[in-house]
């Protein structure tokens, strides 16, 4: 080969790429712009936007569809003499808001903005639309768009459907610009979590107009239209009827309600309360609504407390504290203590109601005695198989690790807060400077202290406690319609707790007492075997937080819950009754009418609003 052979097949290929070019521009001459000159006077192009995925609960009902809204764009560059007083009547606007709207387009520094359609004004009612549409030929650069936006057909699960709004600058950037402006996106919720799944593929369409914009019709009969490709529709764990049945529960209160099935992990209702109808947040009323849920300040309604409120566990923990001291063989099942109003050491005490003698575990957590689980973890601390305190409490923190206690489940929702289990070097450095004891964290025994929780932990405790030993991740989608990727199959997975699976029977035989008598009789559901346990988590700001935990039945257990009203007092007084009409209601699909009035009790509680003065 001479030293010339490669720089020949240098110069063919260029040759070659030129001749392509040379084609393709001879194509767009001779095809496209034939058909500008012996058609129209330009080609319009048009996105087409898909529908997104509609929203289904667990038994098939639509809980998220979709309504088309009416928009319209302008090209800057196209925009001519035309009488604005008509066009601003036929739209329902003011001169000034026209004028205003048209000045902050042209404040966009974009090289091309001008010459490109942009939102001008969006959620038109169809009526207006209709009536401006005969005289669109009146207002040059001006042109129709029509997308679809949310509806709810029921009008709850707010926080977890979340909602769609415009498209932030961020946003756009995020998403390598895929996103023009005016566009809608996943703001919160499953809408933001399933986004890529939910917004489908868009489509264009190139159109022919005249010199003053009108259409003509399709380019080349639509030899170049690509089709918009509709969203995945979406399957979630809900079971809206449950879900609707609990919003109605907790009106007037604060706090939040989670419910699991235990073999799957799937979520059957999750409600935070206040909460609010979702439609709010649908069209032009959208802005304004968001913007007075958003400066409620007290009852802060666009809160998601099931996955962001943190609270101490109270009570509701002893159970589980049980278990690992009985694995750690730092008591026995039989083991028993003297509660003598408390729980009384080294100067420190831990305050307990009055109750029964307690023999053994189980009836320690039939009467929820705070001595007792005082001692039980003073004595799983200073275990023999521990060479320090620190040792012990660090076993302790990785058994609550395993039940996913103070830190993210992963549920497949954006934004979900993790909570605290405090480990040695928490309280190394909490007490640094002298050596901390198992006394100085007593507190941790019955869920106070440090802990830090979120209901959405708390619930998938007690699944993994129904489930005696094993949970998996709680999760809102069931399955995502002709889905071949492994997006759920995390969800999928067991995850295994080691504990002993003979201790759980135990305990739960103690959590059966609860209900039937004691501190959560209120909860009792006729035929049903519900094992539960109340709690009360201190507030330092006001009255104390009402939690209560269960599953039921006991033998193939359906539904695992956790409920917390927020400022109300003891568990068994509020907490346990709403968890019981839930678990009723999921388990019968009605509640007894010998309960009717403790359902009535509930819904009538109001924990928000000030009592009304009586004059006189």
């Amino acid at each position: 080969m001479t030293d010339f052979e490669p720089r020949k097949y240098v110069i063919m290929g260029v040759m070659v790429l030129f001749g392509l070019l040379y084609i393709g521009r001879l194509f767009m001459l001779q095809v496209v712009d034939e058909s500008l000159k012996t058609q129209a006077s330009d080609v319009g192009e048009r996105i087409i936007f898909p529908a997104r995925g509609l929203i289904y609960d667990r038994n098939g009902k639509l809980i998220v569809g979709n309504q088309p809204i009416y928009e319209l764009l302008v090209v800057q560059q196209q925009v001519g003499e035309m009488d604005t007083t008509r066009f601003c009547e036929l739209l329902g606007i003011t001169d000034s808001q026209f004028t205003a709207r048209l000045q902050k387009l042209r404040s966009n520094p974009g090289l091309f903005s001008r010459l490109k359609p942009e939102p001008f004004l969006q959620q038109i009612p169809y009526e207006t639309f209709a009536q401006f549409e005969e005289h669109r030929h009146e207002f040059p650069g001006f042109y129709p768009q029509v997308k679809m936006v949310r509806s709810y057909p029921y009008g709850v699960a707010a926080h977890v459907v979340g909602d769609i709004g415009e498209v932030s600058k961020r946003e756009r950037e995020q998403s390598n610009y895929y996103y023009e402006l005016g566009e809608y996106v996943g703001k919160s919720g499953l809408e933001k979590q399933y986004e890529e799944v939910l917004r489908g593929t868009k489509g264009k369409q190139y159109y022919l107009k005249d010199n003053i914009g009108r259409y003509l019709g399709p380019f080349r009969d639509g030899a170049f239209d690509t089709a918009a490709v509709a969203g995945t529709n979406l399957t979630t764990t809900l079971d809206i009827e449950l879900q609707q049945y609990g919003e109605w529960l907790m009106q007037n209160k604060r706090g939040s309600i989670v419910a699991i099935e235990p073999a799957t992990g799937e979520i059957l209702a999750f409600i935070s309360s206040p909460a609010y109808d979702p439609n709010l947040l649908v069209g032009r009323v959208r802005g304004e609504n968001f913007t007075q849920l958003l400066r409620d300040t007290v009852n802060k309604p666009l809160v998601n407390r099931p996955l962001t409120a943190l609270y101490p566990p109270g009570s509701t923990f002893k159970p589980l504290m049980g278990l690992m001291a009985v694995q750690e063989e730092a008591i026995r099942l039989g083991t028993s203590y003297p509660c003598r109003g408390g729980y009384l050491h080294a100067g420190v005490r831990v305050g307990c109601h009055a109750h029964e003698p307690i023999d053994d575990l189980n009836e320690a957590i039939q009467h929820s005695c705070n001595a007792y689980f005082c001692n039980a973890l003073k004595q799983f601390l200073e275990a023999e198989q521990f060479e320090n305190e620190s040792e012990g409490i660090d076993k302790w923190a990785d058994y609550l690790a395993q039940f996913n206690l103070g830190r993210k489940t992963g549920v497949d929702l954006p934004g979900e807060y993790g909570g605290n289990i405090p480990a040695a070097s928490y309280f190394d450095k909490l007490y640094e400077g002298w050596r901390w004891k198992a006394i100085t964290v007593i507190s941790l025994s019955i869920g106070q202290g440090e802990i830090t929780t979120t209901p959405i932990q708390i619930a998938n405790m007690y699944a993994a406690l129904a489930n005696e030993g094993y949970y998996y991740r709680p999760h809102l989608v069931k399955s995502i319609a002709h889905d071949t990727s492994q997006l759920l199959q995390q969800y999928r997975e067991k995850q295994t707790i080691a504990i002993d699976s003979a201790y759980f029977h135990y305990i739960l035989d103690g959590m059966e007492r609860v209900v039937i008598d004691g501190t959560a009789r209120l909860a009792r559901i006729d035929s049903v075997s519900v094992c539960g346990k109340t709690g009360t988590a201190e507030n330092p700001h006001g009255e104390d937080h009402s939690l209560f935990s269960a599953f039921a039945p006991k033998e193939n257990p359906q539904i695992a819950i956790a409920v917390v009203v927020e400022n109300s007092g003891f568990g068994g007084t509020w907490a346990a009754p709403i968890a019981s009409l839930m678990m009723e209601f999921y388990l019968k699909r009605k509640i007894s009418d010998r309960r009717k009035w403790l359902e009535q009790r509930m819904v009538q509680a109001d924990f928000i609003h000030e009592p009304e003065e009586v004059e006189g």
